[in-house]
């Protein structure tokens, strides 16, 4: 074998390697969905709409789901089913709220190929949350970390700060339940804006504590209007451990419209805010110690020998 064939057998190599790191990663979304029911899943352009965004996800968590019979996200599951060759399954909190007309629940869905969920919880403890937390424990054999929980929240604007607050005593608790803290905390906190201010997040613990690292930045807009500019969706994790199986800058907004083609009221029909995601590294143990930047780096001095021969 000539010198040339093996620089470009090498450089063939790398750029396989680049984009298996690239599409192999597991993808977690959250989408606030906006009074998601039946009625909003019988419109064709909505769900497919959705069933797009989520084909995009390995699991996604989607709140202000108002499905008392679960026939809503069933509809969803058969398009979804339909529309990937990914099989998709769901687990659900039980309707959660104060108000007869707006009893939301939590629900996960995620592809059966990738994700186990291996345990679930109901928060049930003193902080009097509007929508508790219904927090899940997932394994996946695609990640680099192979177990982790999830824990939800589409706070009460009118509490937002001390429910965001409330999230540590409930990290407490599942990372007792479960001796896991690779925890993920993530959804529409209200977190910004006239909900959540400076001065208040003085006194929320899961900003004061140096061991949560918030993923959405304070000046993300969330929001699909133009007359909001505000990060009320989030996404945390605890521990430098989890925090170091997140792919860099992968976490941030899906611009569904951009992505799509669709005009802003087009994604308004499906919901005022943005989904947001997140990508966990491969588990693959070559991609997961490489950082990819030194396989580009790699590429180039080969492609330089290469044309220099």
């Amino acid at each position: 074998m000539t010198c040339r064939q093996l620089i470009f057998r090498l450089l063939l190599w790398i750029t396989l390697l680049i984009c298996t790191a690239a599409s192999s990663g597991f993808t977690i979304c959250s989408y606030n969905v906006q009074r998601f029911t039946i009625n909003k899943a019988k419109s064709y352009k909505v769900i497919h709409t959705l069933t797009r965004v989520l084909s995009r996800c390995d699991l996604a968590l989607l709140q202000h789901v108002v499905d008392p019979d679960g026939k809503a996200i069933a509809a969803l599951l058969k398009s979804l089913n339909r529309y990937d060759d990914f099989s998709y399954k769901s687990v659900a909190s039980k309707a959660l709220g104060t108000s007869a007309e707006d009893m939301q629940k939590y629900v996960f869905i995620y592809r059966v190929e990738t994700v186990n969920v291996t345990g679930q919880d109901q928060y049930k403890g003193k902080q009097k949350f509007v929508r508790p937390p219904f927090a899940i424990q997932v394994q996946s054999n695609k990640t680099a970390i192979k177990s982790f929980i999830l824990v939800p929240l589409h706070s009460d604007p009118d509490q937002a700060a001390q429910e965001i607050d409330w999230l540590y005593d409930v990290f407490l608790e599942v990372s007792k339940k479960w001796n896991n803290k690779n925890v993920m905390f993530l959804g529409d906190f209200h977190a910004a804006c006239a909900y959540v201010t400076r001065t208040t997040r003085k006194s929320i613990r899961l900003y004061k504590n140096s061991n949560f690292s918030w993923l959405i930045g304070d000046k993300v807009d969330t929001t699909v209007s133009e007359d909001t500019n505000c990060a009320y969706d989030r996404i945390v994790v605890h521990g430098e451990p989890f925090l170091k199986t997140i792919q860099p800058f992968s976490a941030g907004v899906f611009d569904v419209g951009k992505e799509f083609k669709l005009t802003k009221n087009k994604v308004l029909e499906l919901s005022d805010h943005h989904p947001l995601k997140v990508v966990l590294k491969s588990s693959a143990l070559f991609l997961r110690a490489t950082p990819p930047w030194l396989l580009l780096s790699l590429s180039l001095v080969l492609r330089s020998l290469l044309f220099a021969l």
